[in-house]
């Protein structure tokens, strides 16, 4: 274990993508401190206890206090802490905008003008794009749901004050120590894997993915191009992964031949994205995603064969 060349705060670090993160920090040499409300009840990072620079904290984002504390012994600060996902917000609409949105605007504040803020915002903020025209970090935000809007207003926080790199994380895929299930990739593999079948509404839509190990990835990317990728927002997905939720299931029955799917010629979903995007910026920087969606397709397979009750949802 190395010494620590720097110290990140990460909070929400116990989630779904901050239970892959937190690990490659440590072992890259980092110094992290965690905060976390656990509000899932999972153990997913005791595997980081025995490193003698990971520290982690039971408390919430949104106390001013604790995270005046926090933020001042730390380099750097990666706010994954967020109620995600569409259906989730909508359950709780003030908790979301208080999580979501007067945390970013409190930790905005909070830090100096020489500390670093890397945020995961999410693509779904191009809401439906125009068809047939890839969406680039330069053309206008949409966002279409709750969630979409206070990751919108946040990342905006976030580049006003400056000192910062926004990713718009394309649909995550994988699996993850905190696992989630109703993630689309992951959520169309869980069925064919359990019931062999599935249900489809507006299977044309389109959508971009990305592995979670990917995330992980682009913020040790981030981090260490910080100086020349700063202050800019960057598209973060697989550029041969723009799929429609048919495209998709094509590509999981390829793994598993015994799956179904059918297209309901009536009902809707209630995530209406619909988008293709462009990620030749992040690209350019020379980063490269690692993990393809057929890599995923087969770890998730195989993760839901230990997998199996629906525990592992944001709800």
């Amino acid at each position: 274990m190395k010494d620590s060349q720097g110290k990140i705060l990460v909070t929400g670090g116990a989630g779904y993508l901050g239970s892959i993160l937190v690990p490659e920090l440590l072992k890259n040499g980092y110094e992290v401190t965690v905060l976390d409300n656990f509000m899932f009840r999972q153990n997913s990072l005791m595997d980081c206890c025995v490193y003698d620079t990971f520290s982690v904290v039971r408390g919430d984002c949104r106390d001013e206090n604790l995270m005046a504390g926090l933020v001042k012994d730390n380099d750097i600060i990666i706010p994954l802490a967020a109620l995600v996902g569409a259906p989730l917000c909508n359950q709780d609409i003030t908790a979301t905008m208080s999580t979501n949105l007067e945390a970013s605007r409190l930790l905005a504040r909070l830090c100096s003008k020489e500390q670093c803020i890397l945020y995961p915002t999410t693509n779904s903020g191009y809401g439906i794009g125009e068809k047939g025209k890839f969406c680039t970090e330069e053309t206008q935000l949409r966002p279409i749901s709750l969630y979409g809007r206070t990751k919108v207003d946040a990342e905006n926080i976030f580049l006003d004050r400056g000192n910062a790199i926004t990713f718009r994380l394309a649909t995550v895929f994988g699996t993850s120590p905190r696992m989630r299930i109703d993630l689309l990739v992951n959520d169309f593999v869980y069925r064919a894997v359990t019931d062999k079948a599935a249900v489809i509404f507006e299977g044309y839509f389109k959508r971009n993915f990305l592995h979670v190990r990917d995330v992980a990835r682009v913020f040790l990317h981030g981090i260490e191009h910080f100086e020349r990728m700063k202050d800019e927002p960057y598209n973060v997905g697989l550029e041969d992964a723009n799929l429609s939720k048919i495209e998709l299931c094509q590509a999981i029955q390829k793994h598993l031949p015994n799956f179904t799917f059918l297209e309901a010629a009536v009902g809707e979903d209630p995530d209406k994205r619909d988008y293709i995007v462009s990620n030749e910026k992040i690209l350019s920087t020379g980063f490269k995603p690692a993990f393809s969606l057929d890599m995923g397709i087969r770890e998730l397979i195989k993760g839901f064969n230990i997998v199996r009750n629906s525990v592992y949802t944001n709800v």
